[in-house]
């Protein structure tokens, strides 16, 4: 049977609990088909890039899928009539990764940044030294022509 590797992004108000049902729901579809999903990922609530269907964050699962292409247009048939379920993309795929994916691997490399920022350091702002020096000295600014001098009005 052919495999695949299916992600969909499910409504920002819908639990965790919701997801993992909807996820459930749909890996039966697969398995009574005669179908088998090997691998589920849950990788959280993340923003999307633009608004889908007014919603600024969204749920995203990934699925690795081994069963018939109708099994799978039935999976995505149910996910077209579901309201929670914003988009989906299933791609066809040689063979699996054996490794956890790409989104996966991200988590675990924030997690071993020990509450760094992104680039590292706590420091914030232009180049100035440990004193502050790197700050201008403010020099007056000269008087406009067109307006008389405060002293002579």
């Amino acid at each position: 049977m052919p495999l695949y590797e299916h992600v969909f992004l499910t409504h920002q108000d819908v639990s965790n609990a919701q997801v993992e049902n909807l996820t459930k729901q749909y890996t039966k579809i697969i398995t009574d088909a005669k179908g088998k999903v090997s691998r589920t990922e849950y990788w959280g609530l993340k923003p999307l890039a633009y608004k889908i269907k007014k919603s600024r964050k969204a749920h995203f699962t990934m699925l690795n899928i081994d069963a018939a292409p109708d099994a799978v247009a039935e999976m995505e048939r149910k996910m077209r009539l579901s309201t929670d379920v914003l988009r989906f993309m299933t791609i066809k795929v040689d063979a699996f990764e054996t490794e956890p994916s790409v989104m996966m691997r991200k988590n675990d490399r924030d997690d071993r940044r020990d509450g760094r920022g992104p680039r590292g350091g706590g420091h914030r702002g232009g180049p100035r030294d440990r004193d502050g020096g790197g700050q201008r000295p403010r020099t007056p600014r000269p008087q406009r022509s067109d307006n008389p001098p405060a002293s002579e009005a």
